[in-house]
């Protein structure tokens, strides 16, 4: 029986086990992105989240444990000089795990597991877009009272004065060029 036993095991040898996921830890450090099988990704992220939190403090203490678990100095300047920096103001949850299809050999539970901080289609820049062209409906009432009041004649006239001063200032710039 396995009672109180909460690693996975994942059918390989404690050697082996530490060989795997240093390997898969520097290959998503170097990638940013990598496709296994569902029980490793999930064995992936709580093996590589301590690491990665270790990196947003530079420091050779810090360095040199990372070096303990990864042996592997390219991923370990990747790891504290980009990686670091980004998820500097993240609390936890670096990592993000996706489903994928089945594996077509021996149907195997494919995902996909990728740093949070470097995806593009699910970053920051998606959601504040959502947000600046969400607008809310206005009450009747409301609708009405800014309906009523017509543009006064000095708007009207302002607009077309402003429009015809705009072409003629790049004009006078190239001429001066």
């Amino acid at each position: 029986m396995r009672h109180g036993d909460k690693i996975k095991n994942l059918g390989r040898t404690y050697a082996h086990r530490k060989a795997l996921m240093s390997n898969l830890t520097c290959q998503l450090i170097q990638y940013k992105r990598i496709t296994t099988t569902l029980a490793k990704a999930k064995a992936l992220r709580v093996y590589a989240e301590p690491i990665i939190t270790r990196s947003k403090t530079d420091n050779m203490h810090n360095r040199r444990i990372v070096f303990s678990h990864l042996q592997d100095k390219e991923a370990i300047n990747e790891l504290f000089s980009v990686i670091g920096d980004k998820v500097a103001s993240r609390p936890g949850g670096y990592t993000r795990i996706i489903k994928l299809a089945p594996r077509l050999g021996d149907a195997a539970e494919m995902a996909m597991i990728e740093l949070v901080d470097f995806n593009t289609i699910y970053g920051k820049e998606t959601q504040a877009a959502t947000k600046k062209t969400r607008r809310g409906r206005k009450p009747a009432a409301a609708k009405s009272t800014e309906a009523a009041p017509a543009p006064s004649a000095a708007a009207t006239t302002e607009a077309p004065a402003a429009e015809t001063a705009a072409p003629e200032a790049p004009a006078t710039e190239e001429n001066n060029a």
